[in-house]
């Protein structure tokens, strides 16, 4: 695609910046700010990432030029989404909503605000390799100060996890290798936060009509996890389908793995008994935002009928409008397209999987298959049709499957990554399941003593 290269090159350039820092930046590293105000010449940035660059390369970077810095960084990732995602609707025949006006947010306390722009800027004089405990750790005061307005959250859980990864990699002279476009993304999307209205809420309205689960995508670290399961919503007033996602996130112990995280998250989403047991569910008034995010609440939803994900997505795939993706949420990792393919050719390369169908050839993400469910390479190896998320990653698309039809024993069998979700009768899963209730019941008996202390 033109000019996907030379736009990521220039993100890279600037994060190399970022790596050394800018209190005194090397000539090398003034060339690579150079690099970044050259790819936004043509934009309404141009004079303000200018002026900004001339600032950083002498060593007087202000608060508003670090600003202008990662407004012009994201603004190169967020085009770079858009030409990926309009190639991946090129390739599926999707058509895409409009992006609707932000929804006014709560007033903010720009103390605060001003404060976390104060510790982010000063990480940018400092540089990755210049880290220390010291720095990482100046975060901690003003995230417990945002944690209480509820405004104030997103930004602070995207502050506090950053500081603790900077933390845990300190010091960052003895770093043998530097996430940097992973802490260059953490970066300049906590500052453009600090700018007050950014982290408006999203526009949200009532959704009525029936929802139909394609497959789940789930998430763990060793203190949380996430299930975010990917849906059509057919709304009852008979206008078209739409994509759409409906997410929880939990605290989870470190000893809760594979199909015991399921029990965490299960109590706050009855959608996903209803995935587990191929089901859809009817909605009544949930809200739904713009960017295709419902707003889940259980007294707004109960279980429907039957409804098979591979039968939905063969013929409602087609046809579902995608959502609209927000300014801030733009970047090439953010795409997940579910697809549906059949027909395919599969091909095994020592660990790499792909699919070749039309003529294009997919390499298959198999690492981001979860323990907690069924569905395995070997099963993805030998399947015939398949639901999968379309992602880019490492300078191409690849897939991720969600769901399966693959050949098991002689017989065609569906399994899907969320099977376990409402529970299951599978050894394995039984397995997990009791382990980790008797892992949570251990730590709630250690929390409630300590509390009767």
């Amino acid at each position: 695609m033109d000019g996907l290269d030379e736009a990521l090159a220039a993100v890279d350039a600037f994060d190399r910046t970022l790596v050394t820092g800018l209190l005194r930046p090397r000539p090398d590293r003034a060339a690579d700010l150079v690099e970044l105000a050259r790819a936004v010449a043509g934009s309404p940035l141009a004079a303000g990432v200018a002026e900004a660059v001339e600032k950083a390369a002498a060593g007087a970077a202000g608060e508003d030029h670090f600003v202008a810095l990662a407004a012009a960084r994201t603004a190169l990732l967020g085009a770079a989404h858009d030409a990926l995602t309009s190639r991946a609707d090129e390739t599926t025949g999707r058509t895409r909503g409009a992006q609707a006006p932000p929804a006014a947010g709560d007033r903010q306390s720009v103390n605060l605000l001003a404060a976390a722009r104060t510790w982010l800027c000063e990480l940018a004089r400092t540089g990755w390799q210049g880290i220390d405990h010291e720095l990482a750790g100046g975060a901690a005061p003003i995230v417990s100060a945002m944690l209480p307005q509820p405004g104030l959250r997103r930004l602070a859980t995207l502050l506090d996890g950053f500081a603790a990864e900077l933390a845990a990699s300190c010091p960052g002279a003895a770093l043998d290798r530097v996430p940097a476009r992973r802490w260059g993304d953490l970066w300049s999307r906590a500052l453009l936060l600090t700018c007050p209205g950014a982290a408006g809420p999203p526009a949200a309205a009532p959704a009525t009509g029936r929802l139909l689960p394609l497959g789940v995508d789930l998430h763990e670290h060793a203190t949380a996890a996430q299930a975010q399961v990917h849906a059509v919503f057919e709304p009852a007033d008979g206008t078209p389908p739409r994509l759409v996602r409906a997410s929880v996130s939990v605290p989870k112990p470190d000893t809760v793995v594979a199909a015991g995280v399921w029990q965490l998250l299960r109590p706050h989403l009855s959608l996903l008994a209803a995935l587990g047991e191929g089901r859809s569910m009817d909605l009544d008034g949930m809200p739904l935002t713009d960017e295709g995010d419902l707003i889940w609440d259980d007294a707004q939803a109960r279980t429907g009928e039957p409804a098979d994900a591979l039968a939905t997505a063969r013929v409602a795939l087609s046809t579902a409008v995608a959502p609209p993706v927000a300014p801030l949420d733009r970047h090439p990792t953010r795409l997940a397209e579910p697809v549906f393919l059949e027909g395919y050719d599969t091909h095994q390369d020592g660990d790499t999987l792909t699919f070749t169908v039309a003529g294009q050839t997919f390499p298959v993400d198999t690492d981001r298959i979860p323990e907690a469910g069924p569905l395995t390479p070997e099963t993805v190896a030998a399947s015939g049709a398949c639901i999968a998320l379309l992602r880019w990653d490492d300078g191409g698309f690849r897939l991720q499957p969600l769901a399966v039809l693959a050949t098991v024993r002689r017989k065609s069998v569906a399994l899907h990554a969320g099977a376990w979700a409402g529970g299951t009768t599978d050894k394995a899963g039984v397995r997990a399941e009791k382990a980790a209730t008797d892992a949570v019941t251990v730590l709630r008996e250690r929390a409630g003593r300590l509390l009767r202390k």
